[in-house]
C-alpha cells in the first residue's frame, strides 16, 4: 500500500525552516506541472497567470523548466527569458544566456530517431487518437485518446520498434509511451549538469523540483539531501518526493509561495 506523502501546504513551517538563508533553485515540469493534463500536447498553454508566477519566480530564483517535450516547443510555449531549459528529457540544455548543451551521445542518434519516428507513424496511421510525436532525441507515442480495443496495438508497435532498434528503450508516463536511446541520462542528469554548471553547495544552496509524472522521479532522487521534491498528484502514490500538491493551482500556489 502506498504511503501518503505530506501535503505541502500543511507542511509549511517546516519548509520555511528548510528554504532559511539558503538561495534557492527552483526546477519545474511543464506538462501537468505548469498546465493540466490535456487530450493532446498542443493544448497544453500556459496560462498568462501561471506564466506571470514563473517569471515572478525567475526573477527571484535560479529557475528552469525541465520537460519531455523538444527544448523549442517548450520555450516557445513558457516564453520566459533568463531560465534554463531542460528539453526532450534534459537531452538538450540551453541556458538564460541561449547557449545550448546538446548530451553528444544522443545528438548522434539524431537520424535513428526520424526513422524510428516515420516507421511507427506509419504503422499507427489507422489507429484513431494515436499520436507519434518526434521530440528531436525521443519519439513520443500518445494514446490518451486511442479506445481501449486498440491499446495492444500502440504496445505491439512500439514493441516492434524496439526489436529493430534495440538501442532504445521504451519508458511510460501517463497515456504515453516513450521510446528513448539507451543513454545514461535521464531528468535527473540533466538537474545535475545544471548543478555543475552553477557551482551548486549544499550548504549555500537547496534545490526544489515540481514534477508530477514517473519521468519526474529521477530529479526527485538527485535531489535528496540537495533540497527537496513536490509531486503533482491528486492521488496516494509511490514516489521520491517528500511533498505533495494536488494540482496546477496549487502549484501556482507554491511558486507563490516560494517568490515572497
Amino acid at each position: 500500500m502506498s504511503q501518503s506523502i505530506p501535503a505541502f501546504f500543511s507542511s509549511l513551517e517546516e519548509i520555511t525552516a528548510r528554504l532559511k538563508d539558503k538561495e534557492l533553485f527552483l526546477f519545474l515540469d511543464y506538462d501537468g506541472t505548469l498546465t493540466p493534463i490535456v487530450d493532446t500536447p498542443d493544448l497544453a498553454v500556459i496560462s498568462d497567470e501561471m506564466r506571470e508566477m514563473v517569471i515572478r519566480s525567475a526573477a527571484a530564483h535560479m529557475t528552469a523548466i525541465v520537460s519531455g517535450r523538444a527544448t523549442d516547443d517548450v520555450r516557445s510555449k513558457v516564453k520566459v527569458d533568463g531560465i534554463y531549459y531542460a528539453g526532450s528529457h534534459g537531452f538538450e540544455i540551453v541556458g538564460p544566456d541561449g547557449n545550448v548543451h546538446q548530451n553528444p551521445q544522443a545528438a548522434q542518434i539524431r537520424e535513428s530517431v526520424k526513422t524510428i519516428h516515420t516507421e511507427l507513424s506509419d504503422r499507427l496511421a489507422g489507429v484513431k487518437g494515436a499520436l507519434v510525436e518526434d521530440v528531436k532525441y525521443t519519439i513520443s507515442v500518445h494514446y490518451r485518446l486511442v479506445a481501449d480495443t486498440d491499446f495492444s496495438k500502440i504496445e505491439e508497435a512500439v514493441t516492434d520498434a524496439l526489436a529493430r532498434h534495440p538501442d532504445f528503450r521504451r519508458t511510460s508516463g501517463k497515456k504515453v509511451f516513450e521510446v528513448r536511446p539507451k543513454i545514461d541520462w535521464d531528468k535527473g542528469k540533466a538537474v545535475e549538469w545544471i548543478f555543475d554548471e552553477l557551482h551548486f553547495d549544499p550548504a549555500k544552496h537547496i534545490a526544489v523540483y515540481i514534477g508530477d509524472d514517473t519521468t519526474d522521479e529521477d530529479a526527485f532522487a538527485v535531489l535528496r539531501g540537495k533540497g527537496f521534491g513536490i509531486l503533482v498528484a491528486d492521488d496516494t502514490k509511490e514516489s521520491l518526493a517528500e511533498y505533495q500538491v494536488c494540482d496546477t493551482p496549487e502549484v501556482k500556489k507554491v511558486l507563490e509561495f516560494l517568490a515572497t
